[in-house]
């Protein structure tokens, strides 16, 4: 059996990475897509319903894919350091593999508004982090203007080879179905992984796509090969958190807020790509509130045994209502994308008192009875 060794040599022929460059690897991808059981049943519509789970890769999050790509590529270039601004996950992942590939990484974040989670990531990998009194669009502003005066790399999914890295995603969707999903379903902050999915779906069906142009590369340019692999593609549907929604105001939100911090964002960077993904899909965006995205994220690990952070929980959340609105087509296949662990952000899962007991069985078999009694009845 071949050890897997990430994505980049997994996918190389697809990527814009040179045949003999070493990867700057932490066996990223290969996550796994997850059958719903319990949740489509209550909602109707008979649809199967998977979940992409990106919060298994190294450091937690989606972001891996395209950071491996984006400092294997940085490396290869001679940048010594790279930069970001971050709402917690893009700087844990920076802060990893510019670790592993031996560089600095320097990390602007939103003061105060950042899960201490993401943050510790950061800190252990000795990062450079800077708390800026402003929010993710003002470090965002800084990061360029960094950049255009220093020695390092911008690693925010502004750079192509990021997007380039988290297209693999569709690439292992399709291998798993054997098919492209009828719907496609992911939240959308800074909206780099909405269209970064679609481009890799165009490329596996052999489609022109303007999301290639938005994000940096030419219209015409396709890495994947003339094989075609599928001849379909999904509607794409893009989810944002009611604070900060712009794509749902149809301009950008000067000061977002909500409680999903992963997408408190409220000037996405890649806002004609995405606009472009929702064109070519004929898909759509919506909204939903914090109170139905961390309903969903508790139901999703009470009911499913998946423990995602609020962000990634409104993938589902906006599914759920689009099949019950009947939006959806009933008996559609749709993958949503759970872009990060639980345990990024904890501080958001309510009561979590542990019940104390004495040292003895009697105390035990008591409270065994009575849970079991209790699901009896129920």
């Amino acid at each position: 059996m071949t050890h897997y060794t990430g994505l980049v040599d997994r996918y190389r022929e697809f990527l814009p990475i040179g045949l003999e460059t070493p990867a700057v690897s932490l066996c990223e991808g290969n996550t796994p897509l997850i059958e719903l059981k319990h949740l489509p049943a209550q909602w109707g519509g008979k649809c199967r319903v998977l979940v992409k789970f990106e919060g298994l890769n190294p450091t937690g999050s989606f972001k891996d894919r395209g950071m491996t790509v984006a400092v294997t590529r940085a490396r290869e270039e001679g940048s010594e350091a790279v930069i970001c601004a971050s709402t917690g996950n893009t700087s844990a992942s920076a802060a990893a593999y510019a670790k592993r590939a031996g560089m600095i990484c320097f990390v602007l974040i939103p003061e105060g508004n950042v899960a201490m989670g993401k943050v510790a990531q950061a800190i252990v990998h000795g990062a450079t982090i800077l708390q800026i009194k402003g929010n993710f669009d003002d470090g965002m502003r800084l990061v360029r203007e960094i950049a255009e005066e220093m020695p390092v790399a911008i690693v925010n999914s502004i750079n192509p080879y990021r997007l380039q890295g988290q297209k693999t995603a569709a690439f292992e969707v399709v291998d798993e179905l054997e098919a492209p999903p009828d719907y496609h379903c992911l939240p959308v902050g800074n909206a780099g992984n909405i269209s970064a999915y679609w481009l890799g779906y165009c490329e596996m069906a052999g489609h022109v796509t303007q999301v290639g142009e938005a994000c940096g590369f030419s219209r015409d340019q396709r890495l994947f090969p003339p094989a075609i692999v599928t001849q379909s593609r999904p509607v794409m549907l893009g989810y944002q958190a009611s604070g900060a929604a712009p794509f749902l105001r149809g301009e950008p939100v000067e000061n977002p807020e909500t409680k999903a911090t992963a997408i408190r964002i409220g000037n996405p960077q890649s806002w004609d790509a995405a606009w472009a993904v929702q064109r070519e899909s004929r898909g759509w965006f919506d909204e939903c509130t914090d109170e139905e995205i961390l309903a969903m994220q508790s139901q999703l690990a009470s009911q499913e045994g998946i423990f995602c952070e609020p962000a990634s929980a409104i993938s589902v959340a906006g599914l759920m209502r689009d099949i019950q609105s009947g939006k959806v087509k009933e008996g559609s296949t749709i993958v949503c994308t759970l872009t990060g662990h639980g345990l990024k952000d904890p501080s958001v899962v309510g009561d979590l008192t542990l019940q104390s007991v004495p040292a003895t069985l009697e105390s035990i078999r008591n409270v065994v009875e009575n849970k079991l009694n209790a699901d009896t009845t129920a």
